[in-house]
């Protein structure tokens, strides 16, 4: 059985400081449609623009992943990404307002904590998943990184961090499905080296870091206290009381789990490959990865998804149809020349998949075009039209008694022409619940597995016979 998408059942704020701005965000999450996928909204810009979240919006990835659209930017997004896409979240819309997602504490843990205490919600399209079906690899030679993608029936990472540090050393970690994500994944933090942190002051960054956001690691020994203390004063903590008891964490900050650095990073993959779009069914391994590295991949995995989805589309034509042209009859008002629908061969609670043959017998090649014979585009979107009127009326008790009435097309494309000889099967799916006799489809008409047109459609099923 397939898996449906899900989302959040309600609303759920939280409220945090930027680790690079320091200043206060307010962030919502809130309840999005099927395929809306995540999207972030700059609430405090005029006309509260909108910015995908897609790998080819990135704009940098120095110290977190930015994502600018519409005018409009989103810094670190990662750590909520991964939370949503942790918790199998399929849809979202994230609303704040100022330029950077919070830090919290550092990790996905209280965004998780979150959405756990609203719950979750399954909605009606299923979960479409990226399936690896071969090796993905890709390599940047000059900075050490590497990723590797390889089939496999869960969604698996396997990250290995070395940063040549007496005190990091070399580390893995692995998450061998989703369902670890939130008590294995979601609580590791983010780190930094002491080394990093001075330059990253200087460059007016992490004003809003804290020893509660962030592990800081501490390489070498015999660290003066009056150091601790500029440091303190240069990233405006001067209250802060910073000690050092040996190599290791700085205020002996007790780690979570022994390789949580490694988890961490491990995080930040499952956050910034939830930018290619899609959940992915593969197991994804990882050397010396960044956000740099991750963004990088995601691309990758993006190429490759579109590659698949140029590939035709296969519909099994010779199968028992569902509904033949006889019960077509009786369900349709329509008759000669005007019946456009030969057989129904699928129907769920969701999605219908109906078949229109084109033949040179059609009256309407009469006059278009004599020698050049065109299937009209208008006439393709009623034959959608008609496959979307059998899904509705298969949904009602006495479907003869009842006509459907378009009230809107929109989102119309004609991909190539339809002649003689051709066979379209259009393929519907409900964008939103049916309610009080409204249906609202999307729809693909394939000829030879290739889409020919794309349309959005709005219909009002009425009752309008006695017998």
């Amino acid at each position: 059985m397939a898996e449906k998408q899900r989302t959040l059942k309600e609303s759920v704020k939280f409220s945090g400081v930027g680790l690079h701005t320091g200043e206060i965000v307010n962030l919502e999450v809130v309840p999005a449609p099927d395929n809306h996928g995540y999207k972030f909204q700059r609430v405090d810009i005029e006309g509260q623009p909108t910015i995908k979240a897609d790998c080819d919006l990135v704009v940098a990835t120095d110290r977190g992943t930015t994502l600018e659209q519409n005018g409009a930017r989103v810094y670190t997004t990662e750590h909520i990404l991964a939370a949503l896409y942790g918790c199998q979240v399929d849809n979202a819309l994230i609303k704040l307002n100022n330029s950077e997602v919070p830090i919290m504490d550092g990790s996905s843990q209280l965004f998780v904590e979150g959405f756990e205490t609203v719950g979750y919600e399954d909605q009606i399209t299923d979960r479409d998943y990226l399936v690896l079906e071969e090796n993905i690899v890709w390599e940047d030679a000059d900075k050490h990184i590497e990723f590797l993608a390889v089939p496999d029936v869960n969604y698996r990472v396997t990250v290995m961090v070395d940063y040549n540090s007496p005190v990091l050393g070399t580390q893995h970690a692995t998450m061998y499905n989703v369902g670890e994500f939130i008590n294995e994944i979601a609580p590791c933090r983010t780190f930094v080296f002491l080394r990093e942190l001075e330059f990253l002051a200087k460059n007016n960054l992490i004003k809003g870091g804290d020893l509660d956001n962030a592990i800081v690691l501490v390489e070498r020994e015999n660290v003066e206290q009056q150091e601790l203390d500029e440091l303190a004063k240069l990233l405006g903590k001067e209250d802060l009381d910073i000690k050092i008891e040996g190599k290791g964490v700085l205020n002996s900050t007790k780690l979570k789990f022994e390789n949580e650095p490694a988890r961490h990073k491990l995080l930040d993959i499952i956050g910034d490959l939830a930018l290619v779009g899609k959940p992915i069914k593969g197991h994804v391994l990882a050397a010396r990865p960044g956000h740099y590295g991750n963004v990088n991949f995601a691309k990758v995995l993006k190429e490759y998804m579109k590659s698949k989805a140029k590939g035709p589309r296969k519909f099994d034509l010779e199968s028992e149809p569902v509904f033949d042209i006889n019960e077509i009859s009786k369900m349709l008002p329509h008759r000669f020349p005007f019946l456009m629908v030969d057989k129904v061969i699928e129907l769920t609670e969701d999605k219908i998949v109906g078949v229109k043959n084109i033949t040179m017998n059609e009256p309407i090649f009469t006059g278009h075009f004599p020698g050049n014979p065109v299937f009209p585009g208008v006439l393709q979107i009623e034959a959608m039209a008609q496959v979307g009127g059998i899904f509705a009326l298969d949904k009602v008790e006495d479907p003869h008694l009842y006509t459907t009435y378009f009230m809107k097309i929109d989102k119309v494309k004609f991909k190539q022409k339809v002649i003689p000889g051709d066979t379209i099967v259009f393929e519907l799916g409900l964008v939103s619940p049916m309610r009080r006799g409204l249906v609202h489809m999307n729809g693909v008409g394939y000829v030879n597995g290739k889409p020919v047109i794309e349309a959005e459609m709005l219909a009002s099923v009425v009752k309008d016979k006695t017998e």
